[in-house]
């Protein structure tokens, strides 16, 4: 997951985003920015555990257009790095690189103006995994595409900042990389978000978060996914955030994340830095470190954002 911001947060984020990384969180939420974004991710993935060249990339865009709504576009990279070839008698055949890329085109639209967003993205996926062997003369690659929908809820209940947010990510066909036999589902995940703004003035603001995430990807049909993926309930999701702001400028992060079946679980911390100028223009830096499992203590994010 994308951004400095919402990996502090504990990965609890689909009811909060309202940056340039809030179309890959739920793009219903990009409805209700006013402003072009513009944001970039980096991270270093698993570094530290002797894996020394993955890397996470992300790159997003939004901008408000009057009576249109919000058009957003993201490019997201995971560079697995080189890998050692060799042959069916393990003989070196050299090195090759693994990588996957995919791009998203999205809009988002008001339908109820201040109160409700909802929002749709189409993205396109190439995954190159590895050179053809003896055993097979395909090579392990594979395209495809994908779509995500969301919405956000504002004000729940005429509650002053408590929001609501409900995404379904990567819905598209089987993901084919050899043949048609061994195509795999793709990863189809249900979101669920609520955020509450429990103190906002021009010295002091407070955010508490909450998110579950469930992947429903067994092989049953598209349709049939969304009653049989909920078969396994303890591979849900969860996270839990917070994040106090002084002044408009400097921001404080923690949370908890919990992915049983994964085995990555444990705190998130970060801190972000905000800076305005010409009452127009928005510069942030962020900066975060969450659980990596079994292979790395943390993965380390680094992000920056501006809007104009």
């Amino acid at each position: 997951e994308p951004g400095g911001r919402a990996n502090g947060m504990g990965r609890a984020y689909s009811a909060v985003a309202e940056d340039a990384y809030a179309m890959w969180w739920n793009p219903g939420a990009t409805a209700f920015n006013r402003k072009g974004q513009l944001a970039f991710n980096h991270i270093p993935w698993l570094q530290g555990s002797g894996l020394n060249d993955m890397f996470y990339e992300y790159l997003g865009w939004n901008q408000y257009f009057e009576d249109i709504g919000n058009i957003n576009a993201h490019v997201v990279l995971l560079d697995a790095g080189t890998q050692e070839h060799t042959g069916s008698s393990q003989e070196n055949l050299g090195s090759f690189h693994s990588f996957d890329i995919a791009g998203a085109l999205g809009y988002s639209y008001e339908v109820i103006p201040a109160k409700l967003g909802v929002g749709a993205n189409f993205k396109l996926i190439y995954s190159y995994l590895a050179p053809a062997t003896g055993f097979t003369d395909s090579e392990g690659k594979a395209f495809s595409f994908g779509f995500d929908l969301g919405a956000k809820y504002l004000d729940v209940a005429g509650l002053p900042g408590l929001d609501l947010a409900m995404v379904i990510q990567n819905m598209g066909p089987k993901v084919t990389f050899v043949d048609q036999d061994q195509a795999d589902p793709p990863p189809m995940t249900v979101r669920v978000g609520a955020a509450y703004t429990v103190m906002d003035n021009p010295y002091n603001k407070l955010i508490v978060s909450g998110e579950a995430s469930k992947m429903l990807a067994n092989d049953d049909g598209f349709l049939e996914r969304f009653v049989s993926g909920w078969k396994y309930m303890d591979e849900t999701i969860y996270g839990v955030g917070a994040e106090y702001t002084y002044l408009q400028l400097i921001s404080l992060r923690g949370g908890y994340f919990l992915d049983t079946a994964g085995s990555i679980t444990g705190p998130s911390f970060g801190a972000g830095f905000n800076y305005g100028f010409s009452n127009r223009y928005k510069l942030s830096l962020d900066f975060s470190m969450v659980p990596g499992g079994d292979l790395a203590d943390y993965n380390k994010v680094f992000s920056i954002g501006f809007e104009y």
